[in-house]
């Protein structure tokens, strides 16, 4: 198991440091100049090139860059004035990570005991209504969601507050509207894995052996049917915990993809490149826990490598 740890931890490091150095030079080739916008004199702008070190050549850039990486500094803003991308992300990931673990919660758990009720009822009506609430979640973007239910529980029923972030009554349908789509991956991959290993060898050694249906269904169909479950829940968790900017805008979140978004715009260089590569790590940090975790399930994985 220690071999097992060590390879996927040398893997997650080269992915990492691929990551950071792909996004360092894309960021740079963004086209137009970050203090364009502002009425300046090319003096002023040249000291301020020269205090974000911006004036030096890309690869001592990216060098210092990597160092800072190092000891966890991903720099200052361009246009939050004496403002650190540190300090924007933690004043913006706990909103994005809040609304982030209730969705992956959500869309974990319903999308397994839905998949799991379609396979065990396949071609009937449980099978038939489960998968239409996974079609509806694949098809139908958070973008749509939002408004609908925002329209129907807070304009016509007046049950749930439209917008914000104050109370649970507040995360209920930013919570569905974000999590819904995963939901649908999550039902509609158990519902096919588990039918998949229906027919496999060993649940007809289990039937012979006489156990009983709930003991095959839990012991052996869902244990090894969860396991490409397992596999996506990785991106699933680091794509809901870091939020989106389309439902966090819909519902007046001030999460990460608010200031993503305008620093992109605003051709904040570090900004961009560190929520970026806070992003990337975030996702390549769940891949290998996921891993782990696969290994500890599935005893064959790490063996095999």
């Amino acid at each position: 198991m220690g071999r097992y740890v060590l390879n996927r931890l040398i893997v997650s490091l080269i992915t990492a440091w691929v990551l950071v150095t792909i996004v360092f030079f894309l960021v740079r080739l963004l086209p137009g100049d970050p203090f364009l916008s502002e009425k300046i004199t090319p003096e002023i702008r040249a000291n301020m090139m020269k205090y974000y070190g911006l004036d030096k050549p890309l690869h001592i850039q990216y060098v210092t860059y990597l160092k800072n990486l190092l000891k966890g500094d991903f720099g200052y803003s361009l246009r939050y004035k004496n403002r650190t991308v540190n300090e924007v992300i933690s004043q913006a990931f706990p909103y994005s990570a809040d609304l982030g673990i209730r969705a992956v919660i959500l869309a974990t758990t319903a999308g397994i005991i839905l998949g799991i009720i379609a396979a065990l009822n396949r071609n009937k009506g449980w099978d038939y209504l489960s998968m239409f609430i996974a079609i509806v979640g694949v098809s139908v973007p958070s973008f749509v969601i939002g408004p609908i239910l925002q329209y129907v529980f807070a304009t016509k029923l007046n049950l749930l507050p439209v917008s914000q972030w104050k109370s649970f009554a507040h995360t209920i349908m930013p919570t569905f509207a974000l999590s819904l789509s995963s939901l649908a991956l999550v039902a509609r991959l158990m519902r096919a894995s588990m039918l998949d290993v229906v027919n496999q060898d060993y649940i007809k050694t289990a039937k012979s052996k006489g156990l009983s249906p709930f003991q095959i269904i839990w012991k052996h169909q869902i244990r090894n049917a969860i396991l490409p479950v397992i596999t996506v829940l990785g991106p699933v968790t680091a794509t809901l915990l870091t939020g989106t900017f389309v439902v966090e805008q819909i519902f007046a979140i001030p999460g990460l993809g608010k200031f993503y978004v305008l620093g992109i715009q605003n051709l904040d260089y570090s900004l961009v490149l560190g929520m970026t590569t806070f992003y990337g790590l975030f996702l390549i940090a769940a891949n290998f826990v996921v891993d782990i975790i696969y290994g500890l399930v599935d005893p064959r994985i790490r063996i095999a490598r």
